[in-house]
């Protein structure tokens, strides 16, 4: 497994860099060996502590990310291992206990969005908000309680997906309460 360590404006030492890929390799291993690298990020936070941030790709698009603070580096770089051993042990337990769930899979009657038409560039207000990234990425073929499960492991507020029980394109997203919303389109 390919663990790279990096510091911005951070010295980070041969011991803590051994230290960190031995634990993010231990912890791949122990859960999910398919993963292939992971990158450890340790900086400097507002109130002069440490940050470290910890990317780690696991699978058809599947990426985990924690971060942590503390007054030591070994410390955030701690935190951050905790709570990514935290995000695959769910993970790999969910993927153990998968069952359909067949009442999941019905139609609800009153769920539909509408996608409504762009207005014409010259009807746009010139103080529109900027576009600050684009990304290419694959819409996985999933139900919608793997969605759910890919939404949360990547760690996103809403995740396209086409749905594998009826072939439509679906979307789960957090709702401001913290429940989970799911927009399906409505059948013709």
């Amino acid at each position: 497994m390919d663990v790279r360590v990096a510091g911005h404006q951070v010295d980070t030492g041969e011991s803590l860099r051994e230290h960190a890929q031995r634990r993010v390799a231990d912890i791949t291993q122990k859960y999910f060996s398919r993963s292939v690298g992971a990158n450890v990020t340790f900086g400097r936070g507002p109130n002069n502590d440490f940050t470290c941030d910890i990317v780690a790709p696991v699978a058809n698009g599947v990426v985990l990310k924690a971060s942590h603070n503390a007054r030591e580096p070994d410390l955030a770089f701690n935190g951050a291992a905790d709570r990514i051993e935290k995000q695959l042990r769910r993970y790999t337990n969910r993927l153990k206990e998968h069952k359909v769930d067949e009442s999941a899979q019905d139609v609800v009657d009153n769920a539909a969005y509408t996608i409504l038409s762009p207005a014409p560039e010259e009807a746009q207000a010139a103080d529109a908000p900027a576009i600050v990234a684009e990304t290419r990425v694959d819409i996985p073929e999933a139900s919608v309680s793997d969605a759910v499960m890919l939404m949360d492991l990547r760690n996103t507020s809403a995740l396209l997906f086409k749905n594998s029980a009826t072939g439509d394109f679906n979307m789960v997203y957090r709702r401001e309460d913290g429940n989970i919303g799911w927009v399906e389109p409505r059948s013709n």
